[in-house]
């Protein structure tokens, strides 16, 4: 099985239980509602925004209340239900962020948190490139990951068996990667983890934008 089969496979496996413990959780994350609220002030009225990773579709609903046209992507059949069914009338895809089915210049910006987390960094020049790909020009990408050099094998969710690796990055590391994809890096923002909310890994959020013109 390769890596997306598998890490589609696990989420499916956890979907349910995962929507009902994660859906709620930017209640208790102030920080993360004020970058997104940034987010969505600084795409207002430029098109369509997507969460990348969206799971149950959490941040894609954020996003839509914060008034961006928000949509959702995600490997998992059975997030994406979960998605569809916490969310009416919003749109969400299925999709493989190494290779995505969409025209370039689709989003006016991408918001990822923790879409990356499941990948090693060999992956990420892929991915990076996708998301330059299908960004309009000054377009903007959120991204926010866990920091360290750690890979934790995670064998149970919940109580439920899975099998995945979970990669914490360092930011100077992903920065790099990014402006090798041809992105902009604006802003780097770290916290400490919120207690008794979230595992406890400090994280990173980066904003970064698809340059408006390519230099020649």
């Amino acid at each position: 099985m390769d890596l997306t089969d598998s890490i589609r496979d696990n989420y499916d496996r956890v979907a349910d239980e995962y929507a009902r413990r994660i859906y709620a959780e930017l209640q208790h994350k102030p920080l993360d509602r004020r970058l997104l609220d940034r987010f969505a002030a600084a795409t207002a009225g430029r098109g369509e925004v997507c969460d990348f990773g969206c799971g149950p579709g959490h941040v894609a609903r954020y996003l839509h209340d914060a008034g961006a046209r928000a949509t959702g992507l995600d490997l998992s059949p059975a997030m994406l239900d979960q998605a569809r069914r916490l969310n009416p009338g919003m749109t969400f895809r299925q999709g493989n962020m190494l290779a995505l089915d969409l025209p370039d210049n689709s989003f006016a910006g991408i918001a990822a948190f923790y879409a990356i987390v499941n990948l090693p960094e060999s992956e990420l020049p892929a991915v990076f490139r996708e998301m330059h790909r299908v960004l309009q020009p000054g377009g903007l990408l959120l991204l926010a990951f866990h920091i360290g050099d750690e890979i934790r094998n995670v064998t149970a969710m919940w109580e439920r068996p899975v099998s995945m690796d979970f990669y914490y990055f360092q930011p100077a590391v992903i920065r790099r990667l990014l402006e090798s994809a041809g992105l902009q890096i604006d802003e780097i923002v770290e916290r400490d983890p919120y207690p008794e909310v979230e595992h406890q890994s400090r994280r990173a959020y980066i904003f970064a934008t698809k340059p408006a013109t390519t230099a020649l």
